[in-house]
């Protein structure tokens, strides 16, 4: 926006007292490469035309309605926080969480500092999801504690994975190996884990026609499924007592979650459904289907990586059933109708416009789109606005001081960032993590 408009001013308002969203508090500490692009984000903060809003919560620090009356443009970019359910029963049982939540506690993310999964009271965990982010909670779960105690892991989870009685766990999935929804680069790490023994029954790697059809048309898929076929042949076929274990499981739905007979609301395992591969009429998607055949599989930690779920604000038009704000190329429409009316001046883009899935990469394709539709609309948006200027940056930090809510602007950030650099230097860290509410908010004011 900034290089497109040179009169546009951006501010990047955000909940946390921290910026760079995912990139924090989602990748995983062990990939640090990929944090890079946070060097990118600091220059873009940094010019004079942008200001970086944090630690203002959109719908009780400002409405959605009154950011619109006080800019031309609003751009809602506010992801994925919370969670899909499975609706099965004993989902609420304790010891069954998200991934989300782990991947948050991992990474520091203050809404999660208090959290606490029981990492020591069971050998075994089950992940349901074999997609990039199980694969990342797999890996944090199974590599050793002392090479993760070199990167910017929360201190509070590198402590309690230092203390973990974890060696085995399930990674399960619905359908087969050619349909496993991770990327070659990571399940190429997990795989690589030093000293862990893979298992994979060779069965669940038997092709189907309809499977050789769909490696066909995929590189990604078949790379793989190449990976996993390979990890099945060349690893030993027995485990030794203690040594660390990662399970594939294909073919599996989870049925119900079993309730323990020695610890009331608490799990005690999965029970799952094994299923077949059949073809969905229309889409030429091969689906997973219910065999009626059942097996319980035995954990007292179970983690749903199943997929994210974006949370709907008032005043903003939301699909429930998809899960997204309604738009075309990014403009907002009034509702999922079919219409296609917009609603002028609002815009979506990133994991709230298509949907939790793609990488940083993705995202930044998907940003170029909707840019492309504000500066297609933006003659006709500033026409059709009154004669008088909106307030802009101005009025909304006038809202929020009238509001008591303590701004943390970049220049705040940039404490919390130093501090935390000093913090990690002590202990042979690139950063110390502040991970409560209070700590980030005392550093940076």
């Amino acid at each position: 926006m900034l290089k497109k408009h040179q009169g546009a001013e951006v501010d990047i308002v955000d909940r946390l007292p921290t910026p760079y969203g995912l990139v924090r508090s989602g990748v995983a500490p062990d990939h640090p490469e990929t944090k890079i692009v946070t060097n990118q984000f600091s220059r873009v903060a940094q010019n004079e035309r942008c200001s970086f809003i944090g630690n203002v919560s959109l719908g009780s620090s400002v409405s959605f309605t009154e950011l619109r009356e006080m800019y031309h443009v609003v751009v809602l970019a506010y992801g994925a926080e919370s969670d899909r359910a499975l609706g099965i029963p004993g989902e609420d049982l304790a010891g069954i969480h998200s991934a989300r939540e782990f991947v948050w506690w991992y990474n520091g993310h203050p809404d999660c500092r208090y959290w606490s999964p029981d990492l020591k009271s069971t050998d075994t965990a089950v992940i349901l999801g074999q997609g990039n982010v199980a694969l990342d909670v797999a890996r944090i779960l199974l590599r050793p504690a002392a090479e993760l105690a070199t990167t910017d892991i929360a201190s509070h989870a590198l402590a309690a994975l230092e203390e973990s009685s974890i060696r085995k766990v399930y990674l399960v999935g619905r359908r087969g190996p050619v349909q496993a929804a991770c990327t070659a680069k990571e399940l190429r790490e997990v795989l690589g884990i030093k000293d862990l023994h893979i298992n994979i029954q060779e069965a669940d790697l038997v092709k189907t026609p309809a499977d050789e059809e769909e490696l066909k048309n995929n590189r990604i898929h078949r790379r793989v499924y190449e990976l996993l076929s390979k990890a099945a042949m060349s690893g030993p076929s027995h485990c030794y007592t203690g040594q660390r274990e990662l399970h594939f499981v294909f073919f599996r739905n989870p049925d119900r979650f079993l309730d323990s007979d020695d610890r009331s609301g608490h799990v005690a395992g999965v029970r799952f459904e094994k299923t077949i591969l059949k073809e969905s009429a229309g889409s030429g998607k091969q689906v997973a289907v219910g065999t009626g055949q059942f097996e319980d599989l035995e954990s007292r930690l179970v983690l749903k990586s199943i997929g994210y779920k974006s949370v709907p604000v008032d005043g903003l038009p939301f699909d429930a059933n998809k899960g997204i704000v309604p738009n075309i190329g990014g403009r907002v429409l009034i509702d999922s109708s079919g219409d296609h009316a917009q609603i002028e001046g609002v815009y979506v883009c990133g994991w709230l416009k298509r949907g939790p899935t793609g990488i940083i990469a993705t995202n930044l394709y998907c940003a170029e789109e909707t840019i492309a539709s504000i500066s297609e609309d933006l003659e006709t948006v500033l026409a059709s606005a009154t004669s008088l200027p909106k307030p802009g940056r101005e009025g909304l930090l006038r809202l929020l001081e009238s509001r008591n809510v303590k701004v943390i602007p970049f220049n705040a950030w940039e404490k919390i960032d130093i501090e935390e650099k000093r913090l990690g230097s002590l202990k042979n860290k690139p950063r110390d993590k502040l991970t409560t509410w209070g700590e980030l908010l005392k550093v940076a004011l």
